[in-house]
């Protein structure tokens, strides 16, 4: 089985409260004293910096079986949790801060060119996400997936959606996130590449305008990743459930199989246009699993229960072989009928009133209370 491996951005927030804490250094501090180490992993895993003092990321290792990974993120999420709890902060899977906020930029130069080159939309940038990493063989194994998972890209934002309010308001989306995420110039959809050498050129030529400083800039729904030989699929939102997590990151695994068995077969990719696909975005990020999505097969807006299991079918053979079938069946059925983040996030605002306490709750989720 092709290995999956994770990476979660994490909000950090006042416990008293709710409201985003520039408290990254305090926390990265604590992990470092430490070791980095959560009890009983192998290796070392670090907790890292993000764009803004406001949030953490963490990167679990890499496994093939679904158990082992929700272990590996409810591990690193208790583990961030501690270190945050040691800086006086708590850690919160929420994509998007519900509060208002002025995020403070982390300490370095990278981030400082950042600024200087993209002004407010870099300044304003809270945004946490969820990137799954899958194993592939070789670069040109990894760009024949890339060029055939693209319409099915749009269900995966908006099964993890789990950012509705922005700056003390709801949106009206399911994803605010991806919205705000796609103001980058190198971010969402993209054309087919067909080769492993065009998609080189293609982010040579981009690097080579000036206007990224360098390949990490390189911000496509899914890309090759710079270090592992993976592929890494960038369009979900961090999940407020780590269970929805792990379904995610099984469908993403189904879905590089599935594209990987495609291409060995010979079989083209779809050339469905890139503003279609655009499209489909939109509507996703609008209505997560509450409305009406785009269905890639037919480009057509349809109910999200044909979408999700058109999806489902679309890898069953790939899930079949790992394993994964009762578990993505029972996760998505689940997932449909009790809701993703920003319906919980909606659930808890009417229950309570305030969105402080939607954002206290939510981190004692995030830390497994």
């Amino acid at each position: 089985m092709r290995s999956v491996g994770v990476e979660e951005e994490l909000l950090l927030v006042n416990p008293r409260t709710g409201e985003p804490a520039a408290s990254a250094g305090a926390v990265l501090a604590s992990a470092l004293l430490s070791g980095g180490r959560a009890a009983g992993a192998d290796g070392e895993i670090p907790l890292e910096k993000e764009l803004q003092q406001e949030q953490v990321e963490f990167a679990t290792r890499p496994v093939t079986r679904m158990d082992e990974l929700a272990e590996e993120i409810r591990r690193w999420r208790a583990e961030a949790a501690r270190h945050a709890q040691t800086a006086g902060v708590q850690v919160a899977a929420l994509a998007t801060c519900p509060l208002t906020v002025e995020p403070t930029l982390s300490v370095g130069e990278r981030y400082q060119w950042i600024v200087r080159q993209f002004g407010l939309p870099a300044q304003e940038q809270l945004t946490c996400g969820c990137h799954v990493h899958v194993s592939v063989e070789s670069d040109e194994e990894g760009v024949a997936v890339l060029d055939r998972i693209r319409p099915w890209l749009s269900v995966l934002t908006a099964l993890s959606a789990n950012s509705p309010f922005w700056q003390g308001e709801d949106t009206g989306y399911g994803s605010y996130r991806s919205r705000v995420w796609n103001r980058w110039p190198s971010a969402g959809p993209v054309n087919l590449f067909g080769s492993a050498a065009a998609y080189h050129e293609r982010v040579r030529a981009m690097v080579e305008t000036g206007v990224l400083r360098d390949k990490g800039m390189i911000y496509f729904d899914a890309r090759l990743a710079a270090r592992y030989p993976t592929v890494e699929i960038r369009v979900a939102d961090v999940c407020l459930d780590a269970a929805t997590t792990v379904l995610v990151a099984a469908l993403v695994r189904g879905l590089v199989d599935t594209a990987a068995r495609s291409w060995r077969a010979g079989e083209a990719p779809s050339p469905v246009d890139t503003g279609l696909l655009r499209l489909a975005a939109w509507r996703a990020a609008r209505s997560g699993i509450d409305g009406p999505l785009i269905h890639p097969a037919t480009l057509r807006e349809d109910s999200p229960e044909a979408v999700v299991w058109a999806l489902y079918d679309h890898v069953r053979e790939a899930l079949d072989e790992n394993g994964d079938s009762d578990r993505v069946k029972a996760g998505l059925e689940e997932l449909l009928r009790r809701g993703n983040g920003a319906r919980v996030q909606r659930d808890l605002l009417r229950s309570t009133g305030d969105l402080a306490a939607v954002v206290s709750r939510c981190a004692q989720l995030t830390a497994g209370e």
